[in-house]
């Protein structure tokens, strides 16, 4: 099908890669679905979704629904008489009245390999659970959570090192190749798509802060995972006592960005067995964490060698 009517719905920088493709491509969506502007930054201005400074820099038209669930925006969706709706984590379910309007359906553009990590956070999952692969999946959309038939799939191999977000800016850019390689071939029917196998799905929830908290007592690859898929949101933590921080509670939360899991025996875990140039070294409960980079509150990420210099750790027990 030449010069397809797109509709694209999206927000972040992941979906903001699927777009461009599109874009360079020459299939320019007919409108742009997007979140709402959202509070930002220190200053909490109300601020544009990725996805809307691009569409609005080529004069793309925008609709921003709160909910999808309204007749009257579903009759404005309708109205642009699209032949697919291409979704990338767009933040908001589509009722099925939606699903039905596009005369092709709609394409999702989810970063795993489906039907592993259905979800919200399917990059973060699979670095938790120690996968070796992930990878890119269009699907067609139902009314179930990442559950319909997928066309295509493209895989890559997960960096023993890599955090979420280098994963992640992997992932977008391979969605984007993905989908502009397929989508023509699936419009006019050469693409079959395969049902999933329900019984083989994984979930991955959406994110919580208090998820990125530390606990020493596991072993030590299992916390470096999560010090790897919590960079760079939320963030990793965890809290050292001190009367003088102010916070009160559980004491000083530092957040750690890079750390390496190695071969340590014989300490409590938590309890703080070196600090050195080759960085700051936690035991956990099996094995050690060895911090690499760390942050106070208020403060920039810094190496673990100039971070011993803001804060001695030496001889303490991290909680």
């Amino acid at each position: 099908m030449t010069n397809p009517r797109v509709i694209f719905a999206g927000t972040p920088d992941f979906a903001l890669a699927s777009l461009s493709a599109l874009v360079e491509t020459g299939i320019v969506p007919v409108a742009v679905l997007t979140q709402p502007d959202r509070p930002a930054g220190r200053g909490r201005r109300l601020t544009a979704s990725p996805v809307k400074q691009f569409a609005e820099l080529h004069d793309i038209n925008v609709l921003q629904p709160r909910t999808l669930r309204e007749q009257s925006v579903a009759d404005e969706l309708a109205a642009l008489e699209p032949d697919v709706m291409i979704v990338a984590a767009y933040g908001l379910l589509l009722p099925q009245n939606v699903l039905d309007i596009p005369g092709h359906g709609c394409l999702n553009v989810h970063a795993s390999l489906l039907p592993r990590w259905r979800g919200a956070a399917p990059i973060q999952a699979a670095i938790l659970a120690g996968d070796r692969k992930t990878g890119i999946s269009l699907m067609a959309m139902t009314a179930g959570l990442d559950c319909g038939p997928v066309f295509a799939t493209a895989e890559v191999g997960i960096d023993d090192a890599e955090t979420a977000g280098e994963l992640h800016d992997r992932l977008a850019v391979l969605g984007g190749k993905l989908l502009v390689e397929k989508l023509e071939d699936i419009l006019r029917g050469d693409v079959e798509a395969i049902e999933q196998d329900d019984s083989a799905a994984t979930h991955a929830g959406k994110i919580k802060k208090q998820d990125a908290r530390l606990d020493w007592s596991q072993d030590a690859e299992t916390v470096a995972r999560c010090v790897r898929a919590y960079n760079p949101v939320p963030g990793a933590f965890f809290f050292v006592d001190d009367d003088s921080s102010g916070e009160g509670g559980d004491g000083l939360r530092v957040k750690c960005w890079r750390a390496r899991a190695v071969v340590a025996r014989g300490a409590a875990s938590g309890s703080v067995l070196e600090c050195s140039r080759d960085g700051i070294l936690v035991a956990c409960g099996d094995g050690a964490l060895r911090l690499d980079e760390l942050q106070l509150p208020g403060r920039r990420r810094v190496p673990a060698r100039e971070f011993a210099q803001q804060l001695d750790l030496r001889g303490r027990v991290l909680n």
